[in-house]
C-alpha cells in the first residue's frame, strides 16, 4: 500500500510544521512554495494524486474553493481546530481550508486519520 500524500499550501508560503507532522505520522508531504500557495492546492492534489489538500489562508476558504470550483472536490473550509478537521475528513472532504494553524500537531492528526480511513 502506498503511504498517504497530503499537499499543504499556506496564503503566507508557510507549512514547513505540518509536514513534519505528516512526516512524523509516515506520511507524504508536499508542501507549495511561496505566497499564494493556498489557491494552488487544487491543482497540485491534481498534480500529485493525492489523498488530501490543505489549504490555509485568513478565512480558511479561498484555496478549497477554488478546488472545489475548478475540480469538483469536495471541501469544508473556515475551520480553526484540529478537531474540525478531523470530522471534516471523517466527511469525506478532500480539500480542507484552514485559518492559519501551521502546526505539527494538525499534520500528524490528519494524517493518522487519514491512514485510518485508509484501511476502512
Amino acid at each position: 500500500m502506498t503511504k498517504v500524500k497530503i499537499v499543504i499550501g499556506d496564503r503566507l508560503g508557510k507549512g514547513q510544521n505540518i509536514a513534519k507532522g505528516v512526516e512524523a505520522a509516515g506520511g507524504i508531504p508536499v508542501v507549495i512554495q511561496g505566497v499564494g500557495a493556498d489557491m494552488k492546492v487544487g491543482d497540485v492534489v491534481k498534480q500529485e494524486g493525492a489523498d488530501l489538500g490543505l489549504s490555509f489562508c485568513g478565512s480558511g476558504g479561498a484555496g478549497a474553493l477554488t478546488a472545489k470550483t475548478k475540480y469538483g472536490y469536495p471541501v469544508e473550509y473556515g475551520l480553526r481546530s484540529v478537531d474540525a478537521g478531523i470530522t471534516a475528513l471523517r466527511n469525506g472532504n478532500k480539500v480542507i481550508g484552514f485559518g492559519f494553524m501551521d502546526t505539527e500537531e494538525l499534520g500528524r492528526r490528519m494524517t493518522e486519520e487519514c491512514i485510518k480511513l485508509r484501511g476502512r
